[in-house]
């Protein structure tokens, strides 16, 4: 297999040095809008090289991974589908645009591409894609984040918080899944998951609170449904290199990889 990375940040670091390790891929290409940044991690890796733009060997291309953000990822996924390549969509927040998400799904079944879709920092994924079957009365995210991984957000900074002077728990938003990935294109794509699995962007109840006292970022996951009801509650570690980034939103993405690789499809 032969496998296209754009973004060479910690994510797309962390599955580029995954990639390399595994016997099936014979051939890693790696896009970053700072080349330099592409080029060293292909020095640290056997099988990469580094290529200007994902056009560059679609031709010669397995699955395209986007681990860069919503810009690259409307950019570059109904580019990849459109040629019949398969593509793993991290900045699932991009796939907010009703006509745009739907255009690139028609495109895929059309061409017989794969849109892949990691479950990233949350656990409970599963269990929301099986209650969708039948009804669902409710589906809620409420995530908690320390100072850091939400500082520097433009919509934070507009409503006038500073969340590093908050002294306790504090909500910042709350309204629905929508406006979450609109408002946070960073920091809350595990609302557009859960949107596409189950209620829709417009449903979804996303709440996101700011603890100065959170040694993790936490997300948990309320389904009420046929089924029954589900609480699932995720506390993650930050990312080694990345305090903004979720340790689980990495092995989520390096998991899906290798069933992709493997064609395995365990507890689907």
């Amino acid at each position: 297999m032969r496998i296209t990375i754009v973004g060479c940040g910690s994510i797309g670091t962390q599955l580029a040095m995954a990639a390399d390790a595994m016997d099936d891929v014979k051939r890693i290409y790696l896009i970053d809008v700072i080349k330099p940044l592409a080029e060293e991690l292909a020095g640290k890796l056997n099988k990469a090289i580094v290529v200007d733009s994902v056009e560059d060997e679609l031709y010669h291309c397995d699955l395209v991974i986007e681990a860069a953000s919503q810009n690259a990822a409307t950019d570059i996924v109904y580019k990849t589908v459109s040629r019949g390549v398969d593509v793993m969509v991290l900045s699932v927040g991009a796939l907010v645009d009703d006509e745009y998400r739907e255009m690139v799904f028609e495109k895929a079944r059309q061409t017989d591409a794969k849109v892949f879709i990691p479950s990233g920092a949350l656990a409970g994924t599963d269990g929301l894609r099986a209650a969708s079957v039948d009804e669902l009365y409710e589906v809620e995210l409420i995530t908690k984040k320390g100072p850091k991984s939400l500082s520097g957000v433009k919509y934070i900074e507009e409503q006038g918080l500073d969340v590093n002077s908050f002294t306790e728990p504090t909500v910042v938003f709350s309204g629905t899944a929508r406006e979450a990935v609109q408002k946070f294109p960073k920091n809350i794509n595990v609302a557009a998951t859960v949107s596409l699995l189950g209620m829709g962007f417009d449903k979804t109840k996303v709440t996101i609170v700011v603890d100065p006292t959170a040694k993790n970022n936490s997300h948990e996951l309320v389904i009420k449904g046929a089924f029954g009801e589900m609480n699932c509650h995720t506390y993650n570690v930050p990312s080694p290199d990345n305090p903004k980034t979720s340790y689980l939103a990495s092995l989520s993405a390096i998991s899906a990889l290798k069933r992709i690789v493997r064609k395995e499809w365990v507890g689907i």
